[in-house]
């Protein structure tokens, strides 16, 4: 009890550690986690999962694959498949064959695996997995295609790879048995797995049916929708092996596609959900690898491993995207880009046993190996994601960017001063008429109801570190701020002061507004005033010799700081709650009247005195 109580404390503590690195250090996460867990387990021996855990460390795996897949399944919506689903169906449909008799011809000539193992093997690498290109996808700003093309293809060819196993499994399992064929195991797995499908997609129809109706309590929701996936995975997998995968992701994606409204509530939960279970499952897995499988490791694998990334990624991802839409840059960062997760190591673990139980000594093997294919894959393309974009030129927004919410002429003028500084900037109304100084700027806008579901397949917000809700109406700022709180943080959703009643009360509850904009707490009234009044947006540059009280000295006295933005692009907001402290290089953003020069400040510029400080732009 004490010992699998203290292994729960360490995945918890190891794999959110894991986590928080890498958020503050850039490093892949999932490099992290292996490394955690690796060191926790066969390194110090600190924790040993198989023996805290015995029999239930493989179910609890499953449910929590099983959980992820759904989860991922939720973010994939037919508005994204439209725009890119002939690159998506291309990667399922001849990348799943393709990528399976390239990896099976690897296995065999290159890693000397026998066939059978080899066949089987193969068939689990053809999953990428969301656990891990996600998290990739998220660390990385990579445009807009590339990136959906992986997120669908990790998700979709996941329980294909699973079931590619089973299918090889089976054949080999009753060849040894009656000397069958392949005709007597494919449609069995076929139907089975069609069934499956037609189950998950049956269970989102009730959970879509029912949660509308109020026949589900709202605190109630997420229990009975957690409860509702593992049911459904356990059921599936009773009617054949791994087919469960397939069936809760068909439940996800359904699920995602029938836009019940009231699951919008529970994103938030369900996001934090898959990142304690790929936190916990990575370091569950790494801290159970054993080092005598190690030792097994021969120089033919590492050839197997150098003609994974280099022969048949590649090789699956061009022939599979010949004469498409998709341009050749992405084609190549696609090629390149194929990090294995948890998936393949917990379906290699299941069966190695089987096989080496069927009489094929190279069972045991595929454990150690499936963790070399996690570990290099993991390694090689979570520390080049980044210089591979930007090499071919599918890297996003670089510097941090700002969506502002609402074209007024405060707003124009803002984004018009970000955009100046190559600072990523979208100006975002309802209303054609009122974005038409902001397209006479020059300015990127999008034309559509923020709120709208629509928009968030429209606008790719992974560019977006901070929002500015800014309209007229207050009120519709805070319930911009709420919504999209969880998304980009509640910490980067910002909207203009608060307004007080003449009771001096507050009229929106402080706990659901964005963080005030401005020390000062100007409202939507005083900046309209202002802009009226002819206030302008400056900018200055801080050095060792000029820092943040010359520069005050240099603005007019009424002057409010809104930001600073350092060299990298990074922005901090001069709050009611906080205020950042400025350093050499970075430039602050203020607000300020027109300035009016005095007569002496015009004799001394004439005379060439008032050039000793830099003066705001």
């Amino acid at each position: 009890m004490e010992e699998q109580a203290l292994v729960i404390a360490l995945v918890g503590v190891l794999g959110i550690g894991a986590q928080w690195v890498a958020w503050r250090t850039g490093w892949p996460a999932i490099v992290l986690m292996l490394a955690a867990g690796f060191l926790a387990g066969p390194v110090l021996g600190i924790m040993d999962p198989e023996s805290a855990f015995g029999d239930l460390l493989e179910p609890m795996i499953s449910i929590g694959v099983a959980l992820i897949l759904f989860e991922g399944g939720l973010s994939l919506d037919f508005r994204e498949f439209r725009k890119y689903g002939g690159g998506v169906w291309r990667l399922v449909i001849f990348g799943v064959p393709l990528g399976w008799l390239f990896g099976s011809l690897a296995g065999y000539y290159v890693a000397g695996l026998v066939w059978p193992v080899a066949i089987l093997f193969a068939g689990i690498l053809v999953v990428t997995g969301p656990t891990v290109v996600i998290p990739l996808l998220r660390q990385s700003a990579v445009q807009q295609r590339p990136a959906a093309l992986l997120k669908w293809e990790a998700i979709v060819n996941d329980p294909f790879g699973a079931l590619c196993a089973v299918i090889a499994y089976e054949y080999f399992r009753s060849t040894a048995a009656s000397g069958g064929t392949a005709y007597d195991v494919v449609p069995e797995i076929a139907i089975a797995a069609g069934i499956s499908g037609l189950i998950g997609f049956a269970a989102a129809w009730v959970i879509a049916w029912s949660f509308p109706r109020g026949l589900v309590p709202e605190f109630l929701k997420v229990p009975v929708l957690l409860v509702a996936v593992v049911g459904t995975f356990v059921l599936c997998n009773m009617i054949e092996h791994e087919a469960g995968l397939l069936a809760v992701t068909v439940m996800g994606i359904a699920l995602a596609n029938m836009h019940v409204s009231s699951l919008r509530s529970i994103h938030p939960f369900k996001q934090n959900i898959a990142v304690l279970l790929v936190s916990g499952i990575f370091i569950l897995l790494s801290a159970g690898l054993d080092i005598d499988q190690l030792r097994q490791f021969e120089w033919q694998f590492g050839l197997f491993l150098l003609a994974l990334l280099f022969v048949v990624r590649p090789a699956t991802v061009l022939l599979s995207l010949a004469f498409s839409s998709v341009p050749w840059n992405e084609r190549l960062f696609l090629a390149w880009i194929a990090p294995r997760g948890i998936v393949l190591v917990a379906i290699c673990g299941l069966f190695a046993l089987r096989l080496e139980d069927l009489g094929y000594a190279d069972g045991s093997i595929l454990i150690g190996l499936s963790f070399a294919v996690v570990v290099t894959t993991i390694v090689a393309h979570g520390f080049t994601v980044d210089l591979v974009a930007r090499l071919l030129k599918v890297k996003g927004a670089s510097r941090p960017g700002m969506l502002i919410v609402g074209s007024t002429p405060w707003t124009v003028a803002l984004a018009k001063q970000m955009h100046d500084m190559d600072t990523p900037v979208m100006l975002v109304d309802s209303s054609w008429q009122r974005l038409k100084p902001a397209r006479a700027a020059g300015l990127p806008t999008y034309h559509g109801e923020i709120l709208n579901e629509a928009t968030e397949h429209n606008i790719d917000l992974t560019p977006y570190q901070a929002l500015i809700a800014a309209t007229d109406n207050e009120a519709y700022n805070t319930l911009v701020c709420s919504e999209f709180a969880p998304e980009i943080g509640t910490d980067r959703v910002y909207q203009l002061g608060e307004t007080q009643d003449d009771d001096d009360h507050r009229a929106i509850p402080a706990s659901l507004r964005g963080r005030a904009l401005f020390r000062t707490g100007f409202g939507v009234d005083d900046v309209q005033q202002r802009q009226n009044e002819g206030w302008v947006f400056r900018r200055t540059k801080l050095s060792e010799k000029f820092d943040v009280d010359d520069a005050r000295d240099t603005l007019p006295e009424a002057t409010s700081m809104l930001l600073l933005i350092e060299p990298d692009g990074e922005m901090r907001f001069f709050t009611h709650a906080a205020e950042p402290e400025p350093q050499p290089g970075d430039t602050i953003i203020s607000y300020s009247p027109p300035r009016t020069k005095t007569p002496e400040e015009q004799a001394a510029k004439r005379a060439g005195k008032g050039g000793s400080k830099p003066q705001p732009a």
